[in-house]
C-alpha cells in the first residue's frame, strides 16, 4: 500500500496526526498545503518528505499559469524554497527538491514541457523510494534470527517512506521470511510516533509486538529481552546517523548490553559531505513537551524539545541500504564522500 499517491492533479496521502484512532485522508492541492502538512507533522518520515518535497513541486507545475518557462522556472524557485524552509533535519526533502530543481534548471522546451518533467521525476522519485525498502528490507532481514526479539525507536515504517518501510521493512521482510520474530516497540516522546504509528503497522499486519515506554529500554535490554536493534535514520553523515530524539540513548544501551545495534536508510538520506555539527536539529513546539490531549500535564517552566539526536558511528553495528549492508571497517569510507 502507498502512503502518498498522485491522483489528478491532488496529492493523496493519510493524516498521521490523527492515527490509530482514525484513519482521515489527505487531499493536498497547493504548495502551502503542502508546507503546512509536513511543518505540522500530517506527514513525516524522511523518505516520505522526500517524496512530499518532489509531490509539493509538482503542484507548483501542475498549478502555474506561467506564459513562458523562465517564469515557471521562477515559481518553482519560490515552491522549493517555501518547501526547503518547513523542517530542517532530514536530509530527503532537501535532495529531492535539489533532484528536481537541477531537472528544472537543465530543461529546453515548453511550460507543457517542463511540468510533465517536474511531474515525472516527482514520481521517479516515490517509485525508487518504494523499491528501495523493499530491497532493502531483504537485505537486513539476513541479519535477523528466527525467534529474535527486535527492539526499534520510533516509526520507521510504512507510514514513514512511500511503501514498506526502512526499519519496519526489515522486520516486515524477516517476518514474511517465516521467521517468528517479535517486536518491542518504543512510545518515543513527546508525540508517541512508537505507540500511535509502529504499534499501529505491526498490529495490522500480524507481528507480535510489545510497548513499552521510552525509559524502559534500559531494563528490558538488561533482562535479556531484545536480540537485536533496528531504527531509521533521518541523515547518516561521516561520522553518525542523526535519528528521532532518544536514539542515542537506545545506542548506547545496545552498546553497553552487546545488543547489535542497526540502522536501516536509503541512499537518499546519507549526507557525506557533512559531519555530525554541520545538522541543524530541529527545536519543537514546548506544548509538544508540556501538554497531552490539548490539556497542560507540565508545569510553566523553560521547556528543551529537540525532534531529534545524533548518534556516534561507533555505536552502529551496520548500515542496511538499497545496495546491501554497511559494517564498522566499510564506515572510513564516508569521510571521503564515497558514493552509497
Amino acid at each position: 500500500m502507498r502512503t502518498i499517491e498522485w491522483q489528478d492533479g491532488t496529492v493523496v496521502t493519510v493524516d498521521q496526526t490523527k492515527l490509530p484512532l482514525e484513519t482521515v485522508t489527505l487531499k493536498i492541492r497547493t504548495v502551502d498545503a503542502m508546507a503546512e502538512a509536513i511543518k505540522n507533522l500530517r506527514v513525516r518520515g524522511a523518505p516520505l518528505l522526500g517524496a512530499c518535497a518532489a509531490f509539493g513541486l509538482a503542484l507548483a507545475a501542475c498549478n502555474s499559469r506561467a506564459s513562458c518557462v523562465s517564469e515557471m522556472l521562477a515559481e518553482l524557485e519560490d515552491a522549493a524554497a517555501i518547501l526547503k524552509s518547513t523542517r530542517p533535519t532530514a536530509v530527503n526533502l532537501f535532495w529531492a527538491a535539489d533532484r528536481v530543481m537541477d531537472k528544472a534548471r537543465d530543461f529546453f522546451g515548453d511550460v507543457e514541457g517542463l511540468k510533465a518533467l517536474v511531474f515525472g521525476e516527482a514520481q521517479k522519485i516515490a517509485d525508487e523510494d518504494a523499491e528501495a525498502n523493499r530491497v532493502m528490507g531483504e537485505n537486513g532481514a539476513a541479519l535477523i534470527n528466527d525467534c529474535d526479539v527486535v527492539l526499534t525507536h520510533c516509526n520507521a515504517g510504512e507510514l514513514a517512506t512511500v511503501e514498506y518501510g526502512t526499519a519496519l521493512g526489515v522486520i516486515r521482510a524477516a517476518w514474511k521470511q517465516g521467521k517468528k520474530i517479535r517486536v518491542i516497540a518504543t512510545e518515543t516522546r513527546p508525540l508517541l510516533q512508537g505507540a500511535r504509528l509502529t504499534a499501529y503497522e505491526l498490529k495490522r499486519d500480524g507481528i507480535p509486538v510489545t510497548l513499552i515506554t521510552d525509559n524502559m529500554v534500559g531494563y528490558v535490554m538488561s533482562k535479556g529481552l531484545v536480540d537485536k536493534v533496528v531504527v531509521g535514520a533521518d541523515r547518516i553523515v561521516q561520522d553518525g546517523v542523526a535519528n528521532k530524539i532518544g536514539t542515542f540513548t537506545v545506542a548506547v544501551l545496545a552498546h553497553e548490553h552487546g545488543v547489535p545495534f542497526y540502522v536501516a536508510a536509503p541512499k537518499s538520506t546519507f549526507d557525506l559531505t557533512r559531519k555530525s555539527t554541520d545538522i541543524i536539529i530541529e527545536q519543537r513546539k514546548p506544548e509538544e513537551v508540556t501538554h497531552y490531549g490539548g490539556k497542560q500535564v507540565a508545569a510553566e517552566v523553560e521547556v528543551l524539545n529537540p525532534a531529534f539526536d545524533v548518534t556516534p558511528l561507533k555505536y552502529v553495528s551496520a548500515i542496511i541500504h538499497e545496495n546491501g549492508v554497511y559494517y564498522p571497517q566499510d564506515f572510513a569510507k564516508f569521510k571521503s564522500n564515497s558514493p552509497v
